[in-house]
């Protein structure tokens, strides 16, 4: 299964916005190695909130490693593996805001970075998966309270 993202996009609760939804394309992507999706229109109540444009993006870009890395061999005698590589996957949300009035936007950046050790892929994938469970679920929980945090800065 490859990713791939169904538009419209369903977005979590946030204080101030009412049922959102993304609307995306398929956009291209910096590097081959990444699937990258733009916000082309928006749902719901967003007051205020501005859809991807060249000065101002709204993107979604998901990365694989560009060389997948396997479970080297263990060594001979003792059986262990001396160096177990990870494979990182990364989500990352580009969105430009604006820091005050009559200014041009930034770029705020939300990162994502998923490092899989080689070989528990295959080996132990239920796991690789509860923790992803675990993850999103958690950040799907705290969605409105770490946006509330973000602005507010109070825990």
């Amino acid at each position: 299964m490859s990713i791939t993202v169904s538009s419209p996009i369903t977005g979590l609760p946030q204080t101030g916005l009412t049922s959102p939804t993304y609307t995306v394309v398929t956009d291209v992507a910096p590097t081959t190695n990444a699937k990258q999706v733009a916000v082309t229109a928006l749902g719901g109540t967003q007051t205020g909130v501005t859809i991807s444009t060249v000065s101002s993006p709204f993107t979604l870009n998901f990365v694989r490693p560009v060389s997948l890395r396997a479970l080297p061999a263990p060594n001979p005698v003792t059986g262990v593996y001396a160096n177990i590589p990870n494979n990182s996957y990364q989500l990352i949300t580009r969105k430009g805001v604006t820091p005050a009035a009559n200014q041009i936007p930034k770029i705020m950046v939300i990162r994502t970075t998923i490092d899989v050790p080689a070989g528990s892929d295959t080996y132990d994938a239920v796991n690789v998966r509860a923790a992803l469970s675990a993850h999103f679920g958690y950040l799907s929980q705290l969605s409105a309270g770490i946006g509330d945090t973000s602005v507010s800065g109070v825990m």
